[in-house]
């Protein structure tokens, strides 16, 4: 295995890098929440990175008419291949330096993909790099919950009930995605246990995203990093509330905040404060009717997404995050 590179937490905001290495030349929607986890990501990591990027709003938007924001190496990988192109230029690196190639040094491999490239499609490439654990590398998946690169069509983490090209409510069946939000950072890092990192982020806790990055950097191996990004063409809402919107799908217990390392769990930020019972959780509707892809939803379809939140928190295994239950003698 290859040496990581040493990359201190961050301690408080201001403190964070001001070098970008993500910057402009991209066509994002305004209001996007990827760009803006892009951003971050690369000024945790620093300069001496490789950036592999598969198919998806953040390969499109960021290579366009032989331009790119991207100031660090970035290569284009296909829609499921993440897990792939990051074993392969990990291996890469370590074979050119270990023949003298290359200058012997640490250097960061980062693969990004969407929800569709990542839980769906490329979910049996991710697993795979999660087995080489001779290779430092780091997997972000970026999920804005659809296959937002082709017009809105329902993923594996779309929501229940929510209005997508494919699940379009009607007169006849107005609830047509009746699947709930798949659960992949758990299934990775339970399915994985020599993987050393593990965690879900947002990109509006701007702190604990960088540190989460250097964390998956540094503690050596295949990482995972599974990131909530709020999507204003495809959730349909003004594009200012984007950051309002991440930090409320975190307050409403919709979606859990934590890491993995080393076998162990922590919950991080507002989740672990709703665990502790010291913040109260949000009601979902004030998440859910923010937004236009939930605007068929009535008083009924809200319980149903409140009951199941509600369970998440008070009967699985580990609230929100493992939906098991302990089972009677």
């Amino acid at each position: 295995m290859t040496t990581v590179q040493d990359l201190p937490q961050i301690k408080g905001v201001k403190n964070i890098p001001i070098s970008e290495g993500y910057t402009s030349g991209h066509r994002t929607c305004q209001g996007c929440e990827s760009a803006l986890v892009m951003r971050l990501m690369i000024k945790a990591a620093g300069q001496r990175t490789i950036v592999v990027g598969s198919t998806g709003c953040m390969y499109v938007a960021n290579t366009t008419y032989y331009s790119t924001p991207w100031v660090v190496p970035w290569m284009h990988t296909q829609l499921g291949s993440s897990g792939s192109a990051a074993t392969g230029t990990a291996a890469g690196l370590a074979s050119m330096m270990r023949k003298g190639k290359m200058h012997k040094e640490p250097i960061n491999v980062i693969a990004f993909c969407g929800d569709g490239g990542g839980a769906d499609m490329g979910l049996a490439a991710i697993s795979a790099a999660l087995q080489h654990d001779e290779y430092n590398l780091l997997i972000l998946m970026y999920d804005n919950e659809s296959y937002a690169n082709t017009d809105i069509q329902a993923s594996g983490s779309t929501p229940y009930g929510a209005n997508t090209t494919f699940s379009p409510p009607g007169k006849e069946t107005r609830i047509m995605n009746k699947r709930w939000k798949k659960n992949t950072a758990p299934m990775l890092a339970v399915g994985h246990p020599d993987v050393k990192f593990v965690a879900t982020a947002n990109g509006s806790y701007g702190l604990d995203f960088n540190n989460k990055i250097r964390r998956a950097l540094t503690i050596g191996g295949p990482t995972f990093i599974h990131s909530i990004d709020p999507c204003p063409k495809g959730w349909d809402y003004d594009p200012k509330f984007s950051h309002e919107l991440g930090m409320l799908i975190v307050e409403t217990g919709l979606w859990v905040q934590y890491e993995i390392i080393e076998g162990e769990l922590t919950l991080n930020g507002p989740s672990r404060a709703i665990a502790r019972g010291i913040r109260k959780r949000k009601p979902v509707e004030e998440y859910l009717m923010r937004q236009g892809r939930f605007a068929h939803f009535t008083k009924e379809d809200i319980k149903i997404f409140q009951d199941r939140v509600d369970e998440s928190w008070e009967k699985w295994w580990l609230p929100g995050v493992i939906p098991v239950t302990m089972g009677q003698d």
